[in-house]
């Protein structure tokens, strides 16, 4: 079952999702490969990652417009260093690893929150934002725990935001694919980007 991040449950039948992350591909040598075993999401092409803001808006819903507000919105927003320095838990059915600081991320889902105010993050089911990134879930929990002490060992884990990944999902339940990245600071963040359908272009700053 894919983890909550990518649930897609706010969707009828007839929608895909969308999702907008972080990619922390630092982490993946420590991860990937309990991710590959312990995490559903990696075998459908979601990277090492810390959610920005899951669901978003229905991947058919997400035009020009969008993807120019989403660019102006995160060239407001300085790149940012940080470290995972610890794993964590939900229960005992998630096993993930936690940055050091969890500001900067909370304060990149409110200001996306803010501007899209009809998609809560986590559709509003937590009132406790815990920025995190997942290297397993719903699995049985001796051997997420024999992941956790080898992912562990790699930690701290030196990573930096620099950009934010706008991921949709290509069939109900099925694969994600990167649809756009924007860049974070307003030298590059508002670049000209390129949809995954073709449609390109280049917002005002």
């Amino acid at each position: 079952m894919v983890s909550s991040d990518f649930d897609g449950s706010d969707l009828d039948g007839s929608d895909l999702g969308s999702a907008l992350i972080i990619e922390v591909p630092e982490a993946e040598p420590a991860v990937r490969r309990h991710r590959e075993r312990l995490d559903a999401n990696a075998l459908l092409g979601i990277p090492a990652h810390i959610t920005v803001l899951a669901p978003f808006m229905p991947a058919q819903l997400i035009d020009a417009a969008v993807l120019t507000r989403l660019g102006q919105l995160f060239a407001a927003v300085s790149p940012f260093a940080f470290q995972l320095v610890r794993t964590g838990w939900f229960s005992d059915h998630v096993l993930w690893l936690a940055p050091g600081d969890p500001g900067p991320f909370r304060d990149l889902t409110q200001r996306v929150y803010q501007e899209f105010p009809a998609f809560p993050p986590f559709e509003g089911k937590h009132d406790v934002l815990v920025p995190h990134l997942t290297a397993g879930s719903g699995h049985l929990p001796g051997d997420m725990r024999t992941a956790e002490e080898a992912i562990q060992g790699s930690l701290p884990i030196d990573a930096r935001a620099a950009a934010v990944t706008l991921m949709t999902e290509q069939s109900a339940a099925g694969r994600w694919t990167t649809a756009a990245t924007f860049t974070l600071g307003p030298r590059f963040g508002a670049l000209g980007l390129c949809w995954r359908l073709g449609l390109c272009f280049a917002p005002s700053v």
